[in-house]
């Protein structure tokens, strides 16, 4: 799918059609044009924009592809753009990207997704509703979707926070195994916003080092966006942390839990297994025993089991393993 937005300065008329309004871009001197492609052949895509725009091969060949870590890179006539935006259902930390290419020129922005994409869909809207200026030249629109395609990210950094808030809660209150498997995804999927950020972060920085010929003029912009990922690296990495912390606190827990666990059997253990040796002592079939003659055997047995239970239970007590008493260094 093709779709265009020309203008032409001298009427300051603003045209929106298909394939067709290239032709007349191009008969004209001094129009500007914006095309979207979208959904088409490959190979029907990089013929137009290598004939019609006069890309490089080595940019439409890294354009079209499924994957590719984004990128800044000047030739000759343009300016080639390439971030990872998020797709059109994605509206929390479990995200999916998309491929977002920009071919940006002295009269021409030339945008191509991989898939659907919300951030051209909402500056093509704000340009056609005039929020954007209709003179505005193919850099400062490239610029201002870049700035979109940034931004659709703060919601969702934002929403972890308040996600890391009720996890913390449920950590201290109910710990389970989902509550664990929760953090694991959501370590996951920040770390994939971190690397994004990051990816674009570092491409907005050579930038401003080295700006591109279709990019001078645009400083204040190109600081504006350096500065608003800076932002979002920040807070992802912040993020990023607090969810290893609980999880980290999690295992803890849980190490802690278990060892309450292992420390109440132990108890168990240390009282039953002497007065079970005993009795397992004087309940042995054998036919000479002495104490079995005695009369009161039994009940001098049964005083020494509750001797030895309770003399486990004072050591227990003065090792502070129960009760509330605590040991001294």
């Amino acid at each position: 799918m093709i779709r265009t937005i020309l203008y032409e300065p001298k009427g300051r008329k603003l045209t929106e059609g298909g394939a067709e309004l290239i032709d007349v871009w191009d008969s004209q001197s001094d129009s500007s044009i914006w095309v979207e492609l979208h959904g088409g052949a490959p190979e029907q895509e990089s013929k137009l924009m290598s004939e019609r725009f006069g890309i490089h091969s080595l940019a439409i060949k890294d354009a079209l592809r499924e994957r590719h870590p984004p990128k800044i890179e000047p030739f000759k006539d343009s300016t080639f753009i390439l971030l990872k935006g998020l797709d059109a259902d994605t509206d929390s930390i479990d995200f999916g990207t998309i491929q977002l290419s920009m071919f940006v020129g002295a009269r021409f922005l030339v945008t191509r997704c991989s898939k659907r994409s919300v951030s051209t869909e909402r500056v093509r809207q704000e340009l056609l509703d005039g929020k954007i200026p209709h003179e505005v030249s193919a850099a400062s629109l490239a610029l201002r979707l870049c700035r979109v395609v940034s931004d659709r990210f703060i919601p969702i950094l934002l929403a972890v926070e308040t996600r890391l808030e009720q996890m913390e809660k449920e950590m201290l209150e109910q710990p389970d195994d989902e509550l664990l498997a929760n953090l694991v995804r959501q370590k996951g999927d920040l770390k994939k916003i971190l690397r994004i950020v990051q990816y674009h972060a570092q491409v907005f920085a050579s930038a401003r080092n080295q700006t591109p010929e279709q990019l001078t003029g645009f400083d204040h912009e190109l600081t504006d966006l350096q500065e608003q990922l800076d932002r979002q690296l920040s807070l992802a990495r912040l993020y990023y942390e607090l969810t290893d912390d609980l999880m980290t606190g999690y295992l803890s827990l849980s190490a802690h839990k278990l060892n309450k666990i292992m420390q109440t059997l132990t108890i168990v253990t240390m009282i039953f297994v002497p007065i079970t040796f005993m009795a397992g002592i004087y309940g042995m079939n054998f036919e000479f025993m002495p104490e079995l003659t005695v009369r009161n055997a039994y009940f001098f047995l049964l005083g020494a089991m509750v001797l030895v239970v309770a003399g486990i239970l004072a050591l227990l007590y003065q090792r502070g393993w129960i009760g509330k008493r605590k040991t001294k260094r």
